[in-house]
């Protein structure tokens, strides 16, 4: 069976449900598109019958994160304390079912955000990742000041937010941002499989267990949210946000002044 809420398609076989994202061209991150995934993982943890997802993308590219020359798909975020596409960030890392992430392509920005939403990551060798915040002015978020340390380190974090650098599925695998490396052919099935092989066991002991194991992850990351969002109003009446912005658009290096 397969239901549709916006952008998202839902595909269930047995206890594993498949939610795949599919905003052509690049996936790119929207408060729109993350309420409805919220809303999707939401009704499947009500229905009685799901017990792990696999998230996916359509097309070449997992999620090219946000488009910052929109800020949200309301417009130009104006003076506030609260981030409305934070919130739905909030409601993503709430879910209490095991996630597994197929990720084929980049995952840039907010999409690497997205991809931490998962307990799991499994990758082909034409996936890409990046926080490549810095280079465009701005300051990380989505939560990912809290869950990228928390995954892979702090030095690991810092090298990735401090240069903006894009890591290969093969160097991702290697600092553990990654926890399978499959060819692009057998990535879906993989990811499959290993939310299957989690379905199998008993549903309230592996909702327990996960529990356990995240902790307080959604207040942490609603605390971190809080802040990035602080940092990102200031940056964001800077010139050098302007030029990042541009300078990314246009591939080529920033001519960043500090003002």
């Amino acid at each position: 069976m397969t239901d549709r809420i916006g952008d998202i398609h839902i595909a269930r076989e047995g206890f594993v449900a498949t939610v795949t994202i599919d905003k052509p061209p690049i996936n790119a991150v929207s408060v729109d598109l993350m309420r409805d995934l919220a809303d999707a993982l939401e009704g499947l943890e009500k229905d009685g019958l799901t017990r792990a997802i696999v998230l996916a993308t359509a097309g070449k590219v997992f999620c090219s994160g946000a488009d910052l020359s929109n800020r949200t798909s309301e417009g130009p975020i104006p003076e506030r304390s609260i981030n409305p596409l934070y919130d739905q960030a909030v409601r993503l890392f709430s879910t209490e079912l095991p996630i597994v992430a197929a990720v084929q392509g980049a995952a840039i920005g907010a999409g690497l955000g997205l991809s931490l939403i998962a307990d799991f990551r499994v990758a082909a060798p034409e996936a890409r990742f990046a926080a490549n915040f810095t280079k465009l002015g701005f300051h990380p978020g989505f939560g990912l000041t809290y869950t990228l340390p928390r995954l892979i380190g702090r030095q690991n974090a810092a090298m990735m937010f401090l240069t903006g650098e894009r890591y290969d599925a093969s160097e991702a695998l290697e600092m553990g941002l990654i926890d399978d490396l499959v060819d692009l052919p057998r990535l879906l099935g993989r990811a499959q499989t290993m939310a299957a092989t989690i379905a199998e066991n008993a549903p309230l002991a592996v909702r327990s267990t996960r529990k356990t194991l995240r902790g307080d992850l959604a207040a942490a990351v609603r605390a971190a949210t809080d802040h990035e969002f602080a940092e990102q109003q200031w940056l964001m009446k800077t010139d050098d946000f302007k030029e990042g912005v541009r300078a990314v658009s246009e591939r080529r290096a920033g001519d960043f002044k500090g003002r």
